[in-house]
């Protein structure tokens, strides 16, 4: 699997946890090992941009994805049709924008990123958070990966951040949903 991280946002970030995260996601998710991610990094003006251009929405965000080939779940199993190398996609992070929502779940933003980059390999591989019942499902397979991967790199003593135990650190959608708010209202954290 081929994931490629661009900081085009001149943020220090652990960029090898989010390939790390990105590639347990898609491997737990049996996406075929030959896919392709980029993960760029980017500034609040340019994540600004992206919002209002391709969902017509005003003021920075945290994630957006932008899907090329379509891949599903389970197209890495064996007695699934063989594919070849594709391109999944492209996750565009704020590291800015995630700092703040960080701050206001009370977690580090090293765990915000990582976060936020398996949510973005969720709505590359289809998942979407639009319908109450399509969000509990996304948000509970988001939060499940997760938590999984922070108990894998406990077992293979890789050196990321500590898994964080505060409450806003693995957010229902109902959780998420009301720091979006407080993002939009600037109230402090």
């Amino acid at each position: 699997m081929s994931i490629e991280v661009f900081n085009e946002a001149g943020v220090g970030v652990n960029e090898e946890s989010l390939v790390d995260v990105a590639r347990y996601a898609l491997g737990r998710m049996d996406v075929h090992p030959a896919a392709e991610l980029s993960i760029h990094l980017v500034d609040e003006p340019t994540i600004e941009d992206l919002h209002v251009r391709w969902l017509d929405l005003p003021g920075p965000t945290d994630v957006m994805s932008f899907p090329m080939d379509e891949l599903t779940p389970g197209s890495g199993r064996p007695d699934a049709a063989p594919q070849g190398p594709s391109v999944l996609g492209d996750i565009v992070l704020c590291p800015d924008f995630a700092r703040a929502q960080a701050v206001r779940a009370g977690h580090p933003l090293s765990h915000e990123m990582v976060l936020l980059t398996v949510h973005g390999v969720l709505h590359l591989l289809g998942y979407d958070h639009i319908e109450p019942a399509d969000e509990r499902r996304m948000f509970a397979l988001q939060n499940g990966l997760l938590a999984d991967w922070y108990d894998d790199i406990d077992e293979r003593g890789v050196d990321f951040p500590d898994k964080p135990i505060t409450p806003g650190a693995f957010p229902t959608a109902a959780d998420r949903e009301k720091l979006d708010e407080q993002m939009k209202d600037g109230d402090a954290p």
